[in-house]
């Protein structure tokens, strides 16, 4: 469990990792669809989100139901993801 660590212009792999108060700078955040990474207390400064294997083939198919008619159900789990449906 990496902690207090200083990330800087690195990929760093997320799936099932923890981090505690680090901080990603300029770093490429890779996310396969794994267990979910655990990101307390971290700062993040122009990051770049790539989403890979697991993870992009779940947004590609969010991506089809949105362009075939299905954009309220995106809606409403985007809706849930940034805690405006509560």
């Amino acid at each position: 469990m990496p902690s207090g660590v200083l990330y800087n212009h690195e990929t760093v792999s997320l799936d099932g990792e923890t981090f505690e108060d680090c901080e990603f700078r300029s770093c490429r955040l890779v996310y396969g669809g794994g267990e979910p990474p655990s990101l307390s207390g971290c700062r993040f400064d122009a990051c770049e989100w790539k989403f890979e294997d697991a993870a992009a083939r779940t947004l590609a198919h969010l991506k089809l139901v949105w362009s075939v008619g299905g954009k309220a159900p995106v809606q409403a789990l985007i809706k849930d993801i940034t805690g405006g449906g509560r």
